[in-house]
């Protein structure tokens, strides 16, 4: 590619001189025919000018307007390598993503073949046309240099494998299947740490120049940038895993015994909705503690929260807790972390319920824009601001024993969609002390394209 766009730099220099023969030939044509008389002297002098203006203008433009081509090309290629990288390096080094990787980079460069290792082995070897070392062989000698020494480096017989056991055995190690022996290893690193490296090979010594240099170091540092951007997203999903594991350790153990006193007696007064019950205490704590890889649909978290309300109002009375819901349509297949909507409702059930009277809770999910509203209100003792604000930080629960947890809860609820959803989302809580709280989950561009349009 890079020598197709010198070819055409050529032929446009090769077209501006010649222009510019021609009209020299003109010129001297006109010479030659040319009377001594002063007229046709000063029009030969004009052409003559005329034609010299010419060549320079052509000559001025072939050089002028040549460059700014390259730049634009160089600049579309770049944009498209980075881009069609960083699709393969968005789940890190696997074998599959580095073979795609070696393909897409090689007709960038003049190498005659690409690979890439991690830090034990080879996991992907592109060539023009020979076949190289296969998949899974170990790093040879120059390749573990580079990778203890973090340092971009050239070999000659790059692929010489030099562990003992190699030479016992009367073999060359991996050279043997490396046809190309001139290269270039390149460290791939994520936050200063060498992770794998990527290596450029070379039928000659003399391809191995300044340029091939510069794109072998781009390479790395284009790769090694993606291949960071991963592991911050890596360590970021395993972070909310990590507060999902927190929030399900935080599950009250009272209401674990308080559920199962009710459960015991209820098998002599009514054993049908002991049962029952039993099922759905079963079927609460099972997906209470799944894994939280994965986001579910807002459906299965409401039904979640309804599984929690049957057992409370099994131990409070059917008359104590009322619960409403409703969902705009759209809405029940939206996918969400799970535990956003059940802490918030318990909260509700544990610090909102007065000695006596009904606790209402209303849980809507709507459309709004392109984002999805989710709001839990209750009508029960509500909370003053001061309160509100030590929820959302987290630090509720120094304030007093019944309280602990809560806090935690809301701050991790709040984190966990501003980490799924992106900057706005997040948790908002509006409350009045003695008539009810609203607490509202906002989940930024998370409404269905179809619901989106809809709304438009």
């Amino acid at each position: 590619m890079v020598s197709q766009t010198y070819s055409r730099r050529g032929v446009v220099l090769r077209a501006a001189v010649a222009v510019g023969a021609v009209l020299l030939l003109s010129l001297v044509g006109l010479l030659a025919s040319a009377n001594s008389g002063p007229v046709r002297g000063g029009i030969v002098i004009a052409l003559a000018a005329g034609a010299l203006l010419a060549l320079v203008i052509v000559l001025v433009s072939a050089r002028m307007l040549e460059p700014e081509d390259l730049r634009s090309r160089a600049t579309e290629r770049t944009l498209r390598v980075a881009s069609g990288t960083l699709k393969y390096m968005s789940e890190g080094l696997t074998e599959e993503d580095c073979k795609a990787v070696c393909q897409l980079l090689l007709p960038e460069t003049a190498a005659s073949a690409i690979a890439i290792t991690d830090l034990t082995k080879l996991l992907a070897y592109v060539g023009v046309e020979m076949q190289g070392p296969a998949v899974g062989t170990p790093n040879s000698v120059p390749t573990m240099q580079v990778i203890q020494s973090g340092r971009m480096q050239t070999f000659s017989n790059m692929d010489v494998q030099e562990d003992p056991r190699v030479a016992e055995e009367g073999t060359r190690g991996d050279l043997d299947l490396v046809p190309y022996p001139m290269g270039i290893i390149a460290p791939l690193t994520v936050r200063d740490h060498v992770v794998g490296t990527i290596k450029l090979y070379y039928a000659r010594g003399s391809e191995v120049d300044r340029t091939q240099l510069a794109i072998a170091r781009g390479l790395a540092e284009l790769l090694s940038t993606q291949l960071s951007a991963y592991e911050l997203d890596r360590q970021a999903e395993l972070t909310a895993r990590a507060e999902v594991k927190a929030l399900q350790a935080q599950i009250n153990p009272h209401f674990l015994f308080n559920t199962l006193n009710t459960i015991a007696s209820l098998t002599r007064t009514d054993p049908a909705k002991a049962r029952d019950l039993l099922r759905e205490f079963a079927v609460f704590y099972r997906k209470t503690l799944q894994s939280s890889q994965q986001t579910i649909p807002l459906s299965e978290e409401l039904a979640q929260t309804r599984r929690y309300l049957k057992i409370e109002k099994a131990r409070f009375g059917e008359d104590r807790i009322i619960e409403t819901e409703n969902v705009e349509t759209g809405c029940d297949d939206v996918l969400v972390p799970g535990f956003i909507v059940q802490p918030i409702v318990e909260n509700a059930v544990r610090h909102a319920m007065r000695d006596d009277g009904p606790l209402h809770i209303d849980v809507q999910a709507v459309v709004d824009g392109g984002d999805i509203m989710i709001a839990v209100a209750d009508d029960g003792l509500g909370m003053d601001e001061s309160v509100a604000e030590r929820l959302l930080s987290g630090s509720s629960q120094e304030s007093s024993d019944s309280s602990k947890g809560t806090g935690i809860a809301l701050k991790n609820v709040a984190e966990r969609l501003e980490r799924f959803y992106g900057a706005g989302s997040g948790v908002e809580i509006m409350s009045k002390v003695g008539e009810g709280t609203c607490v509202t989950l906002r989940l930024v561009g998370a409404a269905p394209a179809s619901q989106q349009h809809a709304e438009a």
